[in-house]
Order: structure tokens, then sequence, then C-alpha cells
């Protein structure tokens, strides 16, 4: 049961840190990093599919402190995210929702349930 939603939530992260690559470079990006170009509000509203992956990490059983790990990385990125440019390049370097799905992945692994592969 673990693995088809895993591999949900890899895809989603991979849609919102790094679908997109800046031509002629090897840096990436996705829809966070674009939608938190609109000041004041973009942030913000990224906290709608963070806390979807938050929640289904909780759904699949992850324990507190990989609930907390992944609630510092996007307190962190909304956070250092709201400062303008500056906080608009940390965004394409921290990729917070790539982490927290890597970090939800190594608790499934923990646990000895087997993990969908990683699509990147």
């Amino acid at each position: 049961m673990a693995a088809p939603d895993l591999a949900h939530l890899d895809r989603l992260s991979s849609m919102l840190d790094s679908r997109f690559r800046l031509p002629g470079t090897k840096m990436r990006f996705g829809w966070d990093t674009i939608v938190g170009l609109v000041p004041g509000v973009g942030d913000a509203v990224m906290l709608v599919p963070a806390g979807y992956l938050m929640f289904q990490a909780y759904r699949l059983g992850a324990r507190k402190r990989t609930l907390a790990r992944m609630a510092l990385n996007t307190g962190v990125d909304t956070t250092v995210g709201a400062i303008p440019l500056l906080g608009d390049l940390f965004d394409m370097a921290f990729k917070s929702n790539n982490r927290n799905v890597a970090i939800l992945r190594k608790e499934i692994e923990r646990r000895g349930a087997a993990p969908a592969p990683t699509r990147r």
C-alpha cells in the first residue's frame, strides 16, 4: 500500500521542486519556485501542497520525529522563501518537498516496507 502512495508523493514533489530546468544549466526548479515569485502570497499558497505531503506522511504512519523534520524543512522554506529575490534563489536550491519525500522514503524503508523507485 505504501509504494503507490509514495510514488504519487514523489511525482508531486518533483513537480513542485524540480519539474523544469533552467536552460543552459543543470539547475532545476518547479512550481514552488514559480508561484513563490508572487510577492506576499506565493509562499503561503505553496504551504497547501507541502501540508498535503505531511498529511500523507502522517496517514502512512510516519513517526512524530519524521513529521517534525518535514515540518522544519517546510518552515525553513516558507520563512526564507518570503524574502524577495534571495528567497526565490533559496527555493531553487533547498527543494523542501523533495527533501520531505526523501525523509518519508527512509522512514518507510526503516519500517521494512518496499518503497517505490525514485523517479527523477
